[in-house]
């Protein structure tokens, strides 16, 4: 089987709605980037960061993936596909593509502050995904969903932060 590499950053999930970082009327344009997301933002600032991420999350929610996510997708009935992708969001995932690198990170998980290999899906992130698809559900329904506390731990008593690369940060060794 042959195979296909597919690189994607922030345009294939602007089609869904979903703001991006740095163009004129992106999310940069709104935040300073030193607020949110910076490693010094975790300790300075959380409040106003773990604000930020929750209503990205939020915002994801209500997002569906477009013909562009599925095409790639569908790819994968004749080929083996990886999509390599700089967006943290997960509608790849949505549209069904099964192998996807994502290079920043992922808003629907956590990882703990002490060690970066300790991540955690939110819990009922899939069942509130799945639900807002059929129209079951609003967003309002899942807070426990996309609402992380500003003193979340994992059961080691370790703060919890967004799982996503911040500025000044390396890209995981993939």
């Amino acid at each position: 089987m042959q195979k296909i590499v597919v690189f994607t950053g922030a345009g294939v999930s602007a089609d869904s709605g979903i703001a991006t970082f740095r163009d004129s009327d992106g999310l940069w344009a709104n935040y300073r980037i030193e607020d949110v997301c910076t490693p010094e933002a975790l300790i300075h600032n959380r409040p106003v960061m773990i604000d930020f991420y929750n209503q990205r999350r939020r915002e994801l929610l209500e997002k569906k993936p477009n013909p562009a996510h599925f095409a790639l997708a569908s790819l994968e009935q004749k080929y083996e596909v990886e999509v390599i992708t700089q967006n943290i969001d997960d509608l790849h995932e949505r549209a069904g593509s099964s192998k996807i690198t994502h290079l920043h990170g992922e808003m629907n998980k956590l990882r703990s502050v002490a060690d970066p290999e300790r991540i955690y899906p939110i819990e009922g992130w899939e069942e509130a995904v799945a639900a807002m698809a059929d129209g079951k559900a609003s967003v309002n329904d899942f807070t426990s969903v996309w609402k992380e506390e500003v003193d979340a731990k994992d059961k080691y008593g370790d703060l919890l932060r967004p799982h996503v690369v911040f500025f000044g940060e390396q890209v995981p060794n993939y």
